[in-house]
């Protein structure tokens, strides 16, 4: 990751410089007290001790500058490397297949984009501050301490080896559990956003103990791990502590026993001594806590990595050039099974051809993978085998991007966007004019509720649509599908939630469109497909059948048992 940091090597420079000028500052205090307590205090030196007192106030102004300005050049370092990092990371997950965000799921992802990048950033403010302090105050103290007096060097290098061991048993013991409290973050994270985006199922069947439950269940786990990482981090302060306090009684005894001696120590020596202990040692207490950020960053910082040098699934292909013949689809041999699914295909041998202008109509048995089918046509999911030919052309030849510029399609749960109808719609041209928008929503017949909204077109949609019903949902979806420009129109069932008026309705105003592109459709409702040019029947996976609606009354008992069983034997199975 530290290429998002050359972008900012000059505060990343600039930031130690002056922490290094505070904590010279810090350095120089101890050194000032010391001599007025010797040739101030003891001498009774009232204008030494104003002089020195005057010196000991500047430096504290300066050292409080430099501290300033280290502060708001790390902060500008890290704040940066956060943005893009966050950025990157964002940009990495909008471009992972529907394989990988299947396998990594909704909440983790939202974990690493959100807490996890924060535990980084907070790793690099520390390493341009907070690390750099620390050394330079403990080798500068060090140094200040043997100056007053190499004995009392001595007790610190006494002390420093129990403080080491203490610092690097704690936190060997606690650094595997970050990765563990990131993960329980993960559950939770996933447990609230299902509950969410589902409240509505949730107030529906009255569960919300049960959900509750679950949440407590998470939470718990999650607390009992943080609770388990701050316990043994906790008995580490008690642990320097005492060695800190050991170190200062060490000092007190020799400085004292010396001055007893009418050795070369004073008492200014002694205090000041005491000061530079409790720096270099209070420094490597603190040093602890941040090489517990950095452990706690480096389990983050791996999570991160696992999503950003994940190998793109579905990758460009080397680029096909423009055809004459627009819309044509073919399936050849084309077998499908989902990963993780141990190799059971949810698409077996499939085979068939759609023409330029067809409309090509699919109906099958909830789960005998129609909606599979049409996903893998702008390759949201790459076959087992065989291929899959778009102007007779492997859709594994095209750029991403100019396959799915070809396609337009309409998921059976329509996805909306907290912004305005219109923005919602647009989202299928960005440079529609009001007249196109307007046209799309009628060819949708959603143009009719949408004038009845207070502000129209511009009324604001709340988050996932709520604000809408269902039909209403659907047509915006299907508005903004007709709004692009596209050779491929796909329904995955998105007529589903209109009434056989307006669904109707619909269909008559596709089949007026001039310039028609090809349509492919899904429903459930034979009603809804019977006007197609051909229709293909699956079932489990396989094709049982394809033709016209009349010749599939004739051909295909299948096709005969689901239209008896929604036509209740009407008169023109007669």
């Amino acid at each position: 990751m530290l290429k998002y940091l050359k972008k900012y090597w000059y505060f990343c420079l600039l930031a130690p410089l002056f922490m290094v000028g505070e904590v010279a500052m810090d350095l120089l205090q101890p050194d000032l007290m010391a001599k007025i307590v010797d040739e101030g205090v003891l001498k009774s030196d009232i204008s030494l001790i104003i002089s020195v007192g005057i010196r000991m106030i500047l430096t504290v102004m300066i050292g409080g500058l430099f501290g300033i300005l280290c502060g708001v050049f790390a902060n500008l370092a890290a704040q940066g490397f956060g943005n893009d990092l966050r950025k990157d990371l964002f940009s990495k997950i909008m471009h992972l297949s529907f394989q990988q965000t299947d396998k990594i799921s909704v909440g983790s992802l939202v974990t690493r984009l959100t807490n996890d990048v924060t535990q980084v950033q907070n790793m690099v403010m520390m390493a341009v501050r907070g690390f750099v302090r620390n050394t330079v105050m403990f080798a500068g103290g060090i140094f200040m301490l043997y100056r007053q007096s190499p004995k009392f060097a001595l007790v610190a290098a006494c002390g420093l080896p129990f403080v080491v061991v203490t610092v690097t048993f704690f936190l060997r013991k606690t650094a595997p559990l970050f990765k563990v409290v990131q993960k329980k973050l993960d559950g939770v994270n996933q447990i609230m956003q299902e509950n969410i985006a589902g409240a509505r199922v949730v107030k529906a069947y009255v569960k919300e103990e049960y959900e509750l439950a679950r949440f407590d269940q998470g939470n718990a786990e999650l607390c009992e791990k943080n609770l388990k990482v701050q316990s043994l981090l906790a008995f580490m302060s008690p642990c320097m502590n005492i060695v800190l306090n050991l170190c200062v009684v060490a000092v007190i005894l020799i400085g004292g026993y010396t001055a007893r001696e009418g050795g070369s120590i004073t008492p200014g020596h002694t205090m000041a001594a005491i000061t530079y202990l409790a720096q270099i040692l209070h420094g490597v207490t603190f040093m602890a806590n941040i090489f517990q950020i950095f452990s706690r960053a480096k389990a983050s910082a791996e999570r991160i990595n696992e999503v950003l040098d994940s190998p793109n699934v579905i990758t460009d292909g080397v680029g096909a050039e423009e055809q004459e013949v627009k819309g044509a689809v073919e399936f050849r041999n084309v077998s499908f099974a989902y990963p993780g699914s141990e190799g059971h295909c949810v698409l077996e041998e499939i085979s068939f051809k759609i023409l330029p202008g067809e409309t090509f109509a699919i109906i099958g048995s909830t789960g005998s993978g129609k909606s599979t089918l049409v996903n893998l046509i702008p390759r949201f999911y790459d076959v087992t085998a065989g291929e899959i030919l778009v102007d007779g052309i492997n859709v594994k030849d095209y750029e991403l991007t100019a396959l799915r510029d070809k396609i337009a399609i309409v998921l059976q749960k329509a996805e909306l966007y907290s912004r305005s109808i219109e923005e919602n719609i647009r989202w299928g041209k960005k440079d529609a004019d009001p007249w196109e928008i307007k046209k799309a929503a009628q060819i949708a017949h959603a143009d009719d509720f949408i004038c009845e909204k207070s502000y129209g077109y511009y009324t604001p949609v709340t988050e996932g649509g709520h604000s809408l019903s269902g039909g209403q949902k659907q047509r915006i979806s299907i508005a903004r599908a007709m709004l692009k420009e596209h050779d491929i129109l796909i329904l995955d069932d998105s007529t589903s939630a209109l009434d056989l008026k307006t669904e109707a309705a619909f269909h008559k105003a596709l089949g007026e469109q001039s310039g028609k592109a090809t349509r492919i459709m899904i429903a459930q409702r034979i009603s809804s497909i019977q006007g197609a040019d051909r229709i293909l029947v699956l079932d489990n996976g396989r094709i049982a059948a394809i033709g016209t609606h009349k010749e599939l009354l004739k051909q295909s008992e299948i096709y005969r048992d689901i239209y008896n069983s929604q036509m209740k034997e009407g008169s023109e199975a007669e």
